[in-house]
């Protein structure tokens, strides 16, 4: 028997090709023997295999565009690589019972492919094996399947709901990217990993338990899932990626676990309804952008293990009020607190060294300030702070007059509110520019016991000299 038997002729009516047709006729039909292919043959309606048939090799019938149907025999048990990819009008299909594995994006792009089902035999489902099947609506994927490639199910846009075999250890990359009408799943217990971006953009996905085995939520694990309103977790998490959670603005509260060490770059990135969050002890920095655009936050508790706060990590969590930096804190990073609009007072403790430029930038309603003796302060960290009345520093802090500099420089009226200062013990006398409400100055040590005031320490008579002050608005 031949490789296809064809039952397509041309348009004259004879059994031969018209060479002045300008091409050659594609089967509408065909008898398929195992061997060759039908690549990108458009034409093809219907196939029927040949009795003995055992596997169909790599892109087979790839590009298939008209293909609605087809029945694999029994004696089938290997179907090779993009097998199937893109036949796009193809509905259902049926996989036999010998098959073991289905390989790397054998169905990828069968777009009006409804449903399919896996037999038992099946243990492995490979990269990108139902990748844009955007019509397949349900799957089961028997126990006995162990691996489920990256990219798997990417781009299933009508698949509601799956179940995941006990077996399974991780969830590869990918693997459910862009299921938008997936509204719940189940990861068994044995999953030790959820990959890079395994469930981005799942629209209407819920809730998700963590399973207790899971160390590692990867980088942008569920990024998107903005439908997400309660997440499970597990204790045995180390490590949230950077993006995990982004753009879940649905998410009120989450508990990180205890064992968590680092948050990864905008892991909570624009958690709009975020509330509330507690950082565990272990967490040495946070990353950047970690909680940047979570405007509903109004609270926030650092542990004492921070030693960096990086870039831009709370910035435009305009809900918050208060916020403590523990002692151990070295670093301030750029716009780390940039726009946090209700934020009224801040400690930074001793431990701080450096705040980057624009950290505390559009602060707006920031009143008091209280700052570290050596820290160095980048440009405009303070700018736009129109509500700053009472700042601390010391003599010993040389780069505090650039944070006063750039902010009066711009908003000159800004401290006319300030009628007295409060001084450290020997810098009564370091004052470089007077807030027009100024009445008095008092002196106090540093171990906290005020000194008698100077009949000389009137408003006319203090010198200008450098910003190293406590103001206190009285």
């Amino acid at each position: 028997m031949s490789e296809f038997d064809i039952a397509h002729g041309d348009d004259d009516g004879d059994d031969n090709d018209d060479p002045d047709d300008g091409y050659s006729a594609l089967p509408k039909t065909a008898v398929y023997s195992g061997t060759g292919n039908f690549l990108d043959n458009d034409e093809l309606t219907e196939v029927t295999f040949a009795q003995g048939v055992t596997s169909i090799p790599d892109f087979t019938f790839s590009g298939c565009s008209s293909l609605t149907a087809i029945t694999i025999p029994e004696s089938v048990t290997e179907i090779g690589v993009y097998a199937f990819s893109y036949c796009d009008s193809l509905t259902a299909i049926n996989i036999p019972d010998g098959v073991t594995s289905i390989g790397e994006r054998t169905f990828e792009g069968c777009s009006s492919l409804t449903a399919i089902t896996i037999p038992d035999s099946v243990t492995t489902i490979g990269d990108g094996a139902f990748m844009r099947c955007s019509s397949l609506t349900a799957i089961t994927i028997p126990d006995g399947v162990t691996k489920i490639g990256n990219f798997a199910f990417q781009g299933c846009s009508s698949l509601t709901a799956i179940t995941i075999p006990i077996g399974v250890p991780d969830i590869g990359e990918s693997t459910f990217k862009g299921c938008s009408s997936l509204t719940a799943i189940t990861i068994p217990d044995g999953v030790t990993k959820i990959g890079e971006y395994a469930f981005e953009k799942c629209f209407s996905l819920t809730a998700i338990t963590i399973p207790d085995r899971v160390t590692t939520i990867s980088n942008g694990a569920f990024f998107g899932c903005s439908s997400l309103m309660a997440i499970t977790n597990s204790d045995g998490v180390t490590m949230i990626g950077g993006g995990a959670f982004e753009g879940c603005s649905s998410l009120t509260a989450i508990t990180i676990p205890d064992g968590v060490m680092m948050i990864g770059v905008g892991a909570f990135f624009e958690c709009s309804s975020l509330t509330a969050i507690t950082i565990p002890d272990g967490v040495t920095a946070i990353g950047e952008g970690a909680f940047a655009g979570c405007s509903s936050l109004t609270a926030i508790t650092i542990p004492d293990s921070v030693r960096m706060i990086r870039d831009e990590a709370f910035q435009e969590c305009s809900s918050v009020a208060a916020i403590t930096i523990p002692d151990g804190v070295t670093t301030i990073g750029r716009f780390a607190f940039y726009g946090c609009s209700s934020l009224t007072a801040i400690t930074i403790p001793d431990s701080v060294t450096s705040i980057g430029h624009f950290a505390f930038r559009d602060c707006s309603a920031l009143t008091k300030l209280i700052l570290s003796p050596a820290v160095s302060i980048g440009e405009d960290s303070f700018l736009n702070c129109t509500a700053l009345i009472a700042a601390a520093a010391d003599k010993n802090m040389p780069t505090v007059k650039d944070l006063l500099h750039y902010r009066w420089r711009r908003k000159p009226a800004v401290m006319e509110r300030v009628t007295a200062l409060l001084c450290l013990k020997g810098t009564w006398d370091h004052v470089e520019d007077q807030p027009g409400g100024l009445d008095s100055v008092k002196q106090k040590r540093m171990d906290g016991v005020e000194a008698p005031l100077r009949a000389t320490e009137t408003r006319d008579k203090i010198p200008k000299i450098l910003w190293r002050v406590i103001l206190e608005y009285l």
